[in-house]
């Protein structure tokens, strides 16, 4: 479960990026609860999954409606996207590999609907979205999208390889773009495969009637292995959110934490 102690290194990241709410003294009330007790709180309903509702209360991580309400406006101010920005400066300690990248996408269900839905694919009738994942060699995820659960994987190529922000961490001009991309059948079409040669990537790509083991699964692996991270938070194997960003901010929260743990992994074995 986290708590103070657990979400100390988070803490110490998110801390410089959170927007300073200035008291107004001519409407003191109650005080407003202190931050990191609600990131303990925020982060407690995406690893288990509660609904806002059962927060318990004795753990002091405040009401249901503060928390969701300062992942909303931490969301607005951009806190969560920059937050996963910064820990990308995994490059610096030599643990991010910007020469390959992959993409996959999963389907979840959406009990509520809302935007960024669509029918699913297997199953008409029920509702769903996709997370859109991007991962560099070695699996950190470096963007993600959701869209509708109807969207097809190749539409989403593009904006993925686009949503990648600049790699910094080391001297000289930060890499935003991979020399090699690697995809499934899912992203299979000649049109695509041109607007990626023209970003100065060069793609991998699997043709659709071609059997398993072509050997692009070698490097196309480590992105479903991303997605198996990204769903071990249970808030994210379900959406029960109707507002996409509000879904959104908790896919862009679980990104971070996956970085911040690679980076905390290697940190440990030196």
């Amino acid at each position: 479960m986290p708590g103070p102690g657990r979400s100390k290194e988070l803490w110490a990241r998110i801390e410089p990026l959170l927007p300073v709410v200035p008291r107004n003294p001519r409407r003191p009330g109650r005080k407003r609860l202190d931050s990191r007790k609600v990131l303990c709180g925020i982060l407690l309903v995406l690893h288990t999954g509660i609904r806002w509702e059962f927060l318990p209360q004795e753990l002091g991580f405040g009401s249901r409606m503060t928390c969701w309400r300062r992942l909303r406006d931490w969301n607005e101010a951009g806190v969560w996207q920059r937050l996963h920005d910064l820990l990308l400066e995994l490059r610096a300690a030599d643990l991010l590999d910007f020469s390959r990248a992959a993409v996959d996408s999963s389907h979840i269900r959406a009990m509520k609907g809302g935007p960024a839905t669509g029918p699913s694919p297997v199953d008409r009738s029920k509702t769903g979205s996709k997370h859109h994942l991007i991962v560099e060699t070695h699996g950190i995820p470096l963007a993600t999208i959701t869209t509708g659960g109807n969207r097809n994987d190749n539409t989403q190529l593009i904006p993925l390889i686009q949503a990648v922000p600049p790699i910094r961490g080391k001297r000289g001009q930060p890499p935003r773009r991979p020399k090699h991309l690697y995809a499934d059948r899912g992203h299979d079409h000649e049109d695509y495969r041109d607007k990626v040669r023209r970003f100065q990537i060069t793609p991998h790509i699997a043709r659709r009637g071609t059997g398993h083991g072509s050997g692009l699964g070698v490097y196309r692996w480590v992105v479903e292995g991303a997605i198996a991270l990204l769903h071990w938070s249970r808030r994210l194997r379900t959406r029960w959110e109707i507002r996409d960003d509000i879904h959104h901010a908790f896919v862009t929260l679980g990104c971070a934490v996956i970085c911040r743990r690679r980076l905390r992994t290697a940190l440990c074995r030196e």
